[in-house]
């Protein structure tokens, strides 16, 4: 009997409930981030927003550029046209990296000049 047929499914949910709760936690983060670097409002958010992103630009530089919590989601039976590695459909989230790498790096960009330039 297959690992699914035992009860094996419950280590994909898993994986893809919490792939699913980072990425929205990482959008989230990217978003605030460019909110600050384009308005220059800060706080507290903001400096949790630009760990969490130099964490994320550490992980993906550190697995090559790929999210490692994706294979470990195929290792335990997800497929792009069906189960996959979040609770989003694959053909919104295969983009993630180039819609959310620009904004990042915009954000950060802003928030130097802004730090750089104000003295701050």
């Amino acid at each position: 009997m297959g690992d699914r047929a035992m009860g094996g499914d419950w280590r994909l949910f898993t994986v893809r409930a919490v792939h699913t709760a980072i990425y929205v936690m990482m959008a989230s983060a990217t978003v605030l981030l460019l909110f600050g670097g384009l308005t220059g409002v800060t706080g507290r958010w903001l400096w949790a927003s630009l760990l969490l992103v130099l964490v994320e630009a550490a992980v993906f530089i550190g697995s090559g550029m790929k999210c490692p919590l994706t294979a470990v989601a195929i290792r335990y039976g997800a497929t792009p046209d069906g189960d996959y590695d979040t609770f989003f459909p694959e053909r919104c989230t295969r983009h993630t990296l180039r819609v959310f790498g620009p904004m990042m790096a915009v954000g950060v960009g802003l928030l130097l000049v802004r730090w750089v330039v104000g003295g701050r």
